[in-house]
């Protein structure tokens, strides 16, 4: 055989190694990948769920409030009122509850007077977001309206029973809650100049007793950098299998060359 012959052989062994040593590196890299995509993808729609499940807990303690503050509608202020102070000792969740008639505040637990846009009722959700309340600069408010008839009830409660809903879940997935035009996550809310990122995996949800929306997603590039970070502990392994996998098909080449050498040589 000659020497040019010989090289060359050698030289598409080394080839085919090679390359036969990359297909284990190659497939757990895109099974890696897949994986990520398809574990963030899941996250993002099961959370939407779940974040309806508990907010709409969180939602069902303000209800029951306001269902049982019901009973004093009509009642005249000066006997009510303690009763409805009551109610709120009982109930950490809340700000504050009003009783309404025609429309109009005639019952309040606090001493300032309600803005005018809580009043407003949504046909969407019963519930709406109100954004430096007079009373309240720079906060956020929780508003329920529940009425019956031509007599009514307001109670309201802190954005960070929200929030603290949202924090709950600590998987690197921004969830946010939209209430008609406004909206609230963990670290801000409509008065943000921008919305949080949310391009990746995104998915939304609507609360079937509420109507309020959550919407969840990744930020921008949150992908790339878990791929990143899952690579930089991955790699070292699939490299070992791809040299151990390599040094087989060498040798496996090696041995079958020796033989054709030696029959070869034997003719």
């Amino acid at each position: 055989m000659s020497r040019f012959k010989t090289a060359g052989q050698g030289l598409v062994e080394l080839l085919l190694t090679l390359a036969i040593s990359l297909v284990p590196v190659g497939t757990g890299l895109m099974i890696m990948f897949y994986q990520q995509d398809k574990k963030l993808e899941e996250n993002s729609r099961i959370s939407v769920s779940e974040a309806i499940y508990s907010v709409d807990l969180a939602l069902d303690r303000i209800h029951n409030s306001a269902s049982a503050a019901m009973a004093l509608a009509g009642t005249a202020c000066e006997s009510a009122k303690a009763q409805l102070i009551g109610q709120l000792v009982k109930a950490p969740h809340l700000r504050s509850l009003a009783l309404t008639a025609e429309g109009r505040t005639y019952c309040n637990t606090l001493e300032t007077p309600y803005p005018p846009d809580l009043m407003i009722s949504d046909a969407q959700s019963p519930f709406h977001l109100v954004l430096d309340p007079p009373a309240t600069p720079n906060a956020v408010l929780l508003t329920y309206q529940l009425g019956e008839n031509s007599l009514g009830v307001i109670a309201t409660s802190y954005g960070i029973l929200l929030r603290n809903e949202l924090r709950a879940f600590q998987t690197g997935l921004t969830l946010l809650l939209e209430f008609g035009d406004l909206y609230i996550w963990t670290d801000g809310d409509s008065r943000d100049s921008t919305r949080p990122s949310q391009a990746e995996f995104f998915k939304e949800g609507i609360s079937n007793k509420y109507g309020y929306t959550v919407k969840a997603g990744y930020a921008e590039g949150y992908s790339a950098r878990e791929a990143r970070k899952t690579l930089i502990h991955l790699f070292p392994s699939l490299a070992l299998i791809g040299i151990i996998t390599g040094s087989i098909t060498y040798w496996g080449l090696y041995r079958q060359r020796n033989r054709v050498r030696s029959a070869a040589s034997t003719d």
